[in-house]
């Protein structure tokens, strides 16, 4: 435990020296949107969710990319509303309504705790893996995690209680679907909420996703066999492997950052233009003139011509192939985010 504060420690001071902590965020929660959609099948890749975003269709099933679009929206929602509401369930709800807002899940009671039976693996609540307590209880029993998130004189560290908390509500289960992916949002919602964190930094998706058969293995034996400790052990290693690992991806992309930035500031007359096409790409790692023309109001020919300078600094490659309508990658940027999220 000590470890995984110390590393949270180090992540969160890597936030008061990022040159723009917005930008460096907003990749961070798409990140974790597909890290944590994927967990539970999606098929995007982070490509295919930015482009999404850009209005242009991405190579995977609309469904799957929608549903990790809806994970940003809900996440970006809670992390904003944490500001005047405390985590509570009305807040849980809410959030829940925009995580299913569109696609697979819209057709489950979105906001809604669930009224009917649910159950994990297995066909029915007969041959199921795990089955979440009865509908007449899931009241009851979030009325329970609620207060427990809120009780002050437990004597648990703020880690622990955060690991328990998400096992907790992993069991109880509260939803007809998404409660996976909510359930890990909460670990950071409770981060930030204590000021453990002053950014929302840290998503223990990644870890989760590549332990996935030991995250559910352990997760069963809490239920089971009370076995808390081997949860406990598991989840603090992973916050600070997890960490270990943004904390490392921030300094290598402040690094990238302001090594590009020097190249572009080099080249005197044309640096202003293409250094507002740079910052652009930062929230838009795949950009077409089209594109960067309606959201910059610079001119086609400006903004080609600081494609091409980014090209000849091997800031920028060309990805379509394409005579017309380019397509262009901030190669290496976006090989840094996305590390880790490749599909599984």
């Amino acid at each position: 435990m000590e470890q995984a504060n110390r590393a949270i420690g180090r992540l969160d001071s890597v936030a008061s020296i990022l040159p723009d902590t917005d930008l460096f965020l907003y990749m961070t929660v798409r990140k974790e949107a597909l890290l944590s959609s994927q967990i539970e099948g999606t098929q995007s890749s982070l490509s295919d969710l930015l482009l999404y975003e850009s209005d242009i269709t991405p190579g995977v099933p609309l469904d799957d990319v929608q549903e990790v679009s809806n994970y940003v929206a809900a996440m970006s929602h809670g992390l904003q509303r944490l500001h005047k509401l405390p985590i509570s369930n009305r807040l849980l709800k809410e959030i829940h309504t925009i995580l299913m807002a569109r696609g697979r899940g819209s057709t489950k009671e979105p906001g809604q705790f669930r009224r009917t039976q649910n159950w994990i693996g297995g066909t029915r609540p007969g041959n199921a893996m795990y089955v979440p307590p009865p509908p007449n209880k899931v009241v009851e029993c979030m009325s329970d995690l609620e207060k427990f998130i809120h009780e002050e004189n437990s004597g648990l560290p703020l880690l622990v209680k955060a690991a328990l908390v998400h096992v907790q509500f992993e069991t109880i289960h509260p939803f007809l679907d998404g409660n996976g992916r909510l359930g890990r949002l909460l670990i950071t919602f409770m981060l930030c909420a204590q000021q453990a964190l002053r950014e929302p930094t840290l998503y223990l998706s990644l870890f989760f996703k590549r332990h996935r058969q030991q995250y559910y293995h352990l997760l069963q034996a809490a239920r089971e066999k009370g076995d808390w400790e081997s949860w406990l052990e598991f989840f603090l290693t992973g916050v600070k492997e997890t960490s270990d690992l943004a904390y490392s991806t921030a300094s290598r992309i402040i690094a990238l950052l302001e090594a590009d930035r020097k190249k572009l500031d080099a080249l005197g007359r044309p640096a202003a233009s293409a250094l507002r096409v740079f910052h652009y790409l930062l929230t838009h790692p795949i950009i077409s003139v089209p594109l960067a023309e309606k959201a910059l109001q610079l001119s086609a020919p400006t903004i080609r011509k600081s494609i091409q300078h980014m090209q000849a600094e091997g800031i920028l490659g060309e990805v379509s192939g394409r005579q017309r309508d380019k397509r262009y990658v901030y190669t290496k940027y976006l090989e840094i985010l996305s590390e880790g999220t490749e599909p599984l």
